[in-house]
């Protein structure tokens, strides 16, 4: 009897589940707490990580995956720049930029048309860009994302970051917002934005590859990111960009063998750019401050083999007969751990917090001398005015 009773039972639930599943392919409305029309899609990790507001579905928003947010929302702030100039390049030679700009014309022709890339970073219409791009430039012009063109004029430009600013004068221009370089890690998303090849604006993604990254050839003051993201002729001045669409870099430099991407790229952080644009604007120059030292890293070794009591800091190894550091009582051996209250580890870090002052200011450092800690008060000269007596 319970045999088939069981059977009965068996029997009724294989319709029943045959007969739910005919209903949910042809009739899926009929169910209970369905919605007409098609199935949704699974949701994607993107989606996941970063759920559309709760009305996005009412309001018909699409929403954004991958790098698409971040491409939106600064592309249109990135430009074109057609620099003319009589003659070649001055640094057609040079063989961090002589790839990294695209050149149109004979070379040996009278009047030369360099093509870069540069964005805007302001509602007035200033542009930021590269030295390289339009030293020497004769003629200088604008293109938008959106076809709008227009003149520049140079506000002013600066040889040791490589930095430079345009002006030009449009309505309603779009800006893009900056982001903080210090929060950028080893690994973080990163886009490149600019004209290559002058194809028109083109987008390439990659990540931070280094941090406070110097070449064979750069100024001291130069601190690039490096990215692998892919870099060309013609993407120079243009943005590098955080994964929120704020840029964090102007690209400056590749190196290549070949004149196209090899996956190493450098731009300027944007802190320093920002810094080089208000003095540009502002005073139409950039002055340093200068103290005439010849640094070097202190190494745990060689704090070891002096005896010194510290493990970091910068070690004096000349100074400058007569100039700002020599008057305030700075000797080789001393070893500089803080310029006013900024911390120093490296040359770099000792320069750049130095360079950051006015000229004709004040500042302390703070020295170990052998066993002895101690206070060096500096007044600080020009570095550009040092830098013209040396040329």
């Amino acid at each position: 009897m319970w045999r088939k009773t069981w059977l009965v039972f068996s029997q009724a639930v294989t319709v029943a589940v045959a007969a739910l599943f005919v209903v949910a392919t042809l009739k899926p409305e009929w169910l209970p707490g369905a919605r007409s029309g098609n199935l949704l899609p699974a949701p994607t990790l993107t989606q996941i990580a970063n759920p559309p507001p709760a009305n996005a579905a009412s309001a018909g928003l699409a929403v954004a995956t991958g790098y698409t947010l971040a491409a939106r929302r600064a592309a249109p702030a990135v430009v074109s720049v057609t620099a003319t100039r009589v003659g070649n390049n001055p640094h057609a030679n040079d063989p961090r930029f002589r790839e990294f700009f695209g050149q149109r014309g004979n070379r040996n022709a009278p009047s030369q048309v360099g093509l870069g890339s540069g964005v805007i970073v302001a509602p007035e219409g200033y542009v930021l860009t590269n030295h390289h791009v339009i030293e020497g430039a004769t003629d200088i012009q604008v293109q938008l994302p959106d076809g709008r063109e227009a003149s520049a004029r140079l506000v002013g430009s600066d040889v040791e970051t490589d930095i430079a600013v345009l002006k030009m004068d449009l309505p309603d221009l779009p800006v893009m917002a900056l982001g903080d370089v210090r929060a950028l890690q080893v690994g973080d998303a990163v886009l490149a934005i600019g004209n290559p090849f002058g194809v028109g604006q083109t987008v390439t993604a990659g990540i931070v590859s280094a941090l406070d990254r110097q070449t064979r050839d750069s100024s001291p003051l130069q601190n690039f990111v490096q990215t692998d993201a892919a870099i060309n002729p013609g993407n120079s001045g243009g943005a590098l960009v955080d994964i929120e669409g704020r840029l964090v870099g102007i690209n400056t430099a590749i190196f290549s063998r070949s004149g196209g991407s090899n996956g190493i790229g450098f731009a300027v952080p944007v802190d320093t750019a920002r810094g080089v644009m208000e003095q540009l604007v502002s005073t139409g120059r950039v002055q340093r401050g200068w103290i005439g030292v010849e640094p070097r890293e202190l190494t745990a070794e060689l704090a070891e083999n002096l005896n010194l009591p510290v493990k970091a800091g910068v070690l004096i190894t000349g100074v400058l007969q007569n100039g700002p550091a020599a008057q305030g009582g700075l000797r080789p051996g001393d070893v500089v751990l803080k310029v006013g209250d900024t911390d120093v580890r490296t040359p770099t870090e000792l320069l750049t917090a130095v360079a950051s002052m006015a000229p004709n200011s004040e500042t302390s450092l703070a020295v170990q001398r052998g066993p002895q800690a101690l206070q060096v008060k500096v007044r600080l000269a020009s570095r550009e005015e040092n830098l013209a007596r040396q040329r």
